[in-house]
C-alpha cells in the first residue's frame, strides 16, 4: 500500500512529509526546511520512484537511516544510485549496508538541513544501532516508540534497552512533542508517556520481549 503524503505537516519552519510505502507499510519521511527547501530522507522502505518524485521541489542534503531492517531499506540502494547524497547511519547498524554509509552518526550528533538542525538520539533496543531524529517539536522515532508501545524487541534484555531508550531519551522532551514513528500513523508524547506509566504501574514478566503494548 503507498500513501503519498498530499498535506505535509507544516510546523513553523518544518515540513514533514509522511510516505506509506511498500508491503510492510513502513514510513518514510521528508524533512524540508521552509524557508531553504533543503531536504532530508530519513528510511528508505520501497517504491524508489515514488521518493525521487516527492522530493523534486526539494534541494537533498542526505539520507538518514532510522536503523538496518529490510522494510526500511528496501529502496536505498536505487536512491544511492540516483540521488548522490551522503547516507548516515549509526556504526551498530552498517553490517548489511553496501556501501558502507559515508556518515557515521552518535547520540548528541547534529544534522543541519538548511536552517534546521536534526538532533540523533541513539535508541538501542528495537537494534543495536536505532536512532531517532529531532527537530523543533517532532520527533522521527522509526521502530523505537509507536502509538501504544514499543518497537519489537527479540529478547528480555532488548526489551529492557528499550525501555531505557524510550524513559531517558525520549520521554524527557515537552509532551506536545510529536511523535512520527516508522509504522502508523503520528502520536503525541503525553499519550505515551501517560499509557507507559500505566505499564510501568503493574507488574509483568522479567521475559518480557516481543511485540508489547502499553495497555
Amino acid at each position: 500500500m503507498t500513501i503519498a503524503g498530499k498535506n505535509p505537516d507544516k510546523i513553523g519552519a518544518i515540513q514533514i512529509e509522511r510516505l506509506k510505502l511498500g508491503h510492510f507499510g513502513t514510513n518514510a519521511y521528508i524533512v524540508t526546511c521552509r524557508k531553504t527547501q533543503s531536504s532530508v530522507l530519513i528510511d528508505a522502505p520501497a517504491e524508489a520512484h515514488i521518493i525521487i518524485d516527492r522530493l523534486k521541489n526539494t534541494t537533498l542534503k542526505y539520507i538518514l537511516l532510522t536503523h538496518n531492517h529490510m522494510d526500511h531499506i528496501g529502496a536505498l540502494a536505487q536512491l544511492r544510485n540516483e540521488l548522490k547524497v551522503p547516507l548516515a547511519a549509526h556504526a551498530a547498524d552498517t553490517g548489511n549496508l553496501v556501501p558502507s554509509p559515508e556518515m557515521l552518526l552518535s547520540d548528541g550528533d547534529t544534522v543541519s538541513v538548511g536552517n534546521l538542525k536534526l538532533t540523533v538520539l541513539h535508541t538501542p533496543g528495537h537494534t543495536p544501532g536505532s536512532l531517532c531524529f529531532r527537530v523543533g517539536r517532532c520527533l522521527i522515532s522509526g521502530d523505537t516508540i509507536f502509538p501504544g508501545g514499543p518497537g519489537k524487541t527479540s529478547s528480555p534484555a532488548d526489551f529492557k534497552q528499550i525501555i531505557k531508550s524510550i524513559t531517558c531519551k525520549i520521554f524527557v522532551f515537552p509532551d506536545d512533542t510529536q511523535i512520527y514513528p516508522g509504522h502508523g500513523d503520528s502520536t503525541v508524547l503525553k499519550k505515551e508517556k501517560d499509557e507507559f506509566a500505566v505499564f510501568a504501574s503493574r507488574p509483568y514478566d522479567s521475559h518480557l520481549c516481543g511485540d508489547v503494548r502499553w495497555l
